[in-house]
């Protein structure tokens, strides 16, 4: 308690305050919690109180190489008191230099799961004494194919554990996972999964695939605020980034074709108002935290009504305000539905800006009325209804002579 005084951690977030307490009773735990909401305290805390005075290690699972270090700094800031170790195991880091770290028999460890399986082949890493395990964004993990190496990583650590899992969305799957290898789990959830953060407004732009270039640098030069840009490719990230330069605005780019350290120092840079727009694929979309993202721009939709809530968490973080626009074409309409359903909210449509082209409406589109989750259909035509074969007022098929 003392250090958290000292490190000014004044009143805890609604999650921690449930969760802690039944942590350090050494409980399972299931977290459901909108994303910004100090998910990383609410089990570091225990943790590092845990192990500060019981003996063995801890492992916190994550499913990407920024969300671990990220970690690993907020856990450092409290850890560093008690002298407590930890090795972080990401891909893409050096593996001679994180065999070291594990020599000098770190408490925790704190690893994507894809290396740590690397390190446990090799046996470098022993998990027999690891006492409380966390994971962290376990759905994301099983959305990008973890889903063997969590089972491997589960059934190699001890049963006579405590596990803790959190998450701001929480899919079956996790649900059959918790069911498998956790000891009656106390559920703790502060927001119903899927719910979006309280403090962010939506806006929608219908507009052609064409034209989403130009609207974006419209409102770039209307929003002057810090901005995150979420694109589903790759090289959609690197085209719309040269784009964005093209205005002279200061712009970087984190998506799979860069290297762990290109990727750390365009974080920094955003980070540090270096750079005002960052633009980035999916593995910026969850636990990220960076401070003071005034917008968050869906160029592309999600893949998944689920990732919408966790790309618009990056912004409206720690009581703050933010605001999140989406492009959609008129084919995207039933996607749309989906994120109200998931949400259970109307995302309201926004006129484009003057010298932009409106999308054409299609039939069904045209029928599309905000907040209705099902457009009008057609109706129903009996077959004898139906225009002749062919084109033919009278066409009789031909006879087939024996």
């Amino acid at each position: 308690m003392e250090i958290l005084d000292q490190l000014r951690f004044i009143e805890p977030t609604p999650i921690q305050y449930q969760s802690i307490p039944t942590a350090l009773r050494g409980k399972d735990i299931i977290g459901v919690a909108q994303t910004g909401t100090g998910k990383t305290l609410a089990f570091g805390i225990p943790m590092i109180q845990r192990l500060a005075s019981v003996k063995g290690n801890g492992l916190i699972i994550l499913p990407t190489r920024e969300l671990a270090l990220q970690v690993d700094e907020a856990l450092g800031r409290i850890g560093k008191f008690f002298n407590l170790k930890a090795a972080v195991i990401i891909g893409g880091g050096n593996m001679g230099r994180q065999i070291r770290q594990l020599r000098q028999n770190p408490q925790i460890f704190i690893a994507t799961p894809g290396r740590l399986i690397d390190h446990l082949r090799q046996k470098t890493i022993s998990l027999e004494k690891v006492s409380i395990l966390v994971l962290d964004e376990a759905d994301r993990m099983l959305d990008m194919g973890f889903a063997p190496q969590i089972k491997k990583i589960l059934q190699t650590a001890p049963r006579e554990r405590q596990t803790m899992l959190f998450s701001a969305t929480m899919p079956s799957e996790i649900i059959k996972i918790a069911n498998s290898y956790m000891r009656l789990p106390v559920r703790v959830e502060i927001a119903p999964s899927g719910t979006a953060a309280a403090n962010v407004t939506h806006e929608i732009f219908f507009v052609h695939k064409e034209s989403k270039t130009n609207l974006l640098k419209t409102l770039l030069k209307e929003r002057p605020g810090s901005t995150l840009i979420f694109t589903r490719t790759k090289y959609g990230a690197k085209k719309i980034t040269a784009e964005i330069r093209s205005l002279g605005c200061t712009a970087t780019e984190i998506h799979s074709n860069r290297t762990l350290n290109q990727r750390l120092q365009s974080l920094a840079g955003f980070k540090s108002g270096l750079f005002r727009v960052m633009v980035a694929t999916d593995i910026a979309a969850r636990g990220l935290d960076v401070k003071n993202i005034e917008i968050v721009i869906n160029y592309d939709l999600p893949e998944k009504p689920e990732d919408y809530v966790h790309r618009i968490g990056r912004t409206g973080r720690a009581s703050n305000y933010g605001h999140a626009i989406s492009f959609a074409t008129p084919a995207q309409r039933r996607d749309i539905m989906a994120i109200e359903r998931l949400i259970k909210k109307q995302l309201p449509i926004s006129k484009l800006p003057a010298g932009i082209a409106p999308a054409p409406l299609d039939v069904e589109q045209k029928n599309f009325r905000p907040g209705n989750f099902s457009p009008r259909r057609r109706p129903f035509s009996h077959p004898a209804a139906r225009p002749p074969l062919r084109g033919r007022r009278n066409y009789q098929p031909k006879r087939k002579f024996s």
